[in-house]
């Protein structure tokens, strides 16, 4: 049975969340000898790894990275807000990962000094990414637009307000210009389903004057810079959601990042019906993601 629109917009959502939680265990591994030998326990499953291999930090399996962490608040204020909404945004995000928090940890202090005591990783918590610690001190962009793609995919604003949302944290022009090009892919992925066409449709986008958007660095990622490069194979390459994770997470390094990506993209083609069960069972934020993220996509005929 074909899906709907509101179908693949929660499938959006909840698939950037699942596959992040997936990866999550083996997020940041960039030696690849560590790799091989944590994958040779694994395969050919490698996702949920019951103890946590991240060299980095330690959470427990079925918990979000940071990335997706992001995301949920981002979903939130959606749900709270009916819109993007910089002030309520800020602030949640200050409440979720600032003073206080379990991201309240010293080797994630904003202001710890360089040539200080070095850290003992992997740390028992989760780690503030450079960008969550830029923002705490001056109060991810692909990783955290499903939850408004998914609300606004099809309306006028779409980008607008992707941007709007990603400046929150990540105020960098490039940053902006990638998301809003994973923004183009998502949205139509959420609209249409499956996409042969996608990868040719966004870089005429991206390569038209007249473009909705526009940013000036929007040739550059006609490029196809960096990790979302790699998260794009996955999506145009791979035939369901948990074969692309997989495949990602065996390259190693900053898996979720592309994982999550990977997992909107899917789950925007195939609504929830393409993302495996017994990963969302596995994902612990689940029954609450899902709550959310209805009430999102419910408010997009109120738009």
């Amino acid at each position: 049975m074909a899906s709907s629109v509101a179908d693949r917009a929660i499938g959006a959502i909840i698939g950037a969340a699942v596959a992040d939680a997936a990866a999550q265990p083996m997020h940041w591994i960039y030696n690849p000898d560590r790799l091989n030998e944590v994958l040779s326990d694994l395969e050919p499953r490698p996702e949920f790894r019951p103890l946590s291999a991240n060299p980095f930090y330690r959470r427990t399996t079925g918990e979000q990275t940071c990335y997706g962490d992001q995301a949920y608040v981002l979903l939130e204020s959606l749900s709270q807000c009916g819109d993007v909404d910089v002030k309520d945004l800020t602030k949640r995000f200050y409440e979720f990962f600032g003073p206080g928090t379990v991201y309240d940890l010293p080797v994630n202090d904003p202001y710890r000094k360089e040539g200080g005591p070095k850290a003992i990783l992997p740390i028992d918590g989760p780690w503030r990414n450079a960008s969550l610690k830029a923002f705490l001190k001056n109060i991810d962009g692909v990783t955290k637009l499903a939850p408004v793609v998914a609300m606004f995919a099809g309306r006028p604003k779409m980008l607008e307000k992707v941007e709007s949302a990603v400046r929150v944290t990540q105020n960098n022009d490039m940053c902006v210009a990638v998301t809003l090009a994973a923004a183009r892919f998502l949205e139509r992925f959420v609209l249409k389903g499956p996409d042969p066409d996608a990868l040719d449709a966004v870089v005429a986008q991206l390569s038209d004057p007249n473009r909705k958007n526009p940013q000036d660095l929007d040739r550059a990622v006609v490029a196809l810079p960096g990790a979302f490069q790699a998260a794009l194979h996955g999506v145009l390459t791979m035939t369901q959601l948990e074969e692309a994770v997989r495949d990602t997470m065996r390259r190693g390094g900053c898996t979720a990042s592309r994982a999550s990506f990977i997992g909107a993209c899917f789950g925007a083609q195939t609504g929830l019906r393409g993302i495996p069960e017994s990963w969302r069972k596995r994902t612990l934020r689940y029954p609450l993601l899902l709550e959310l993220a209805e009430n999102v996509v419910g408010k997009r005929q109120q738009l």
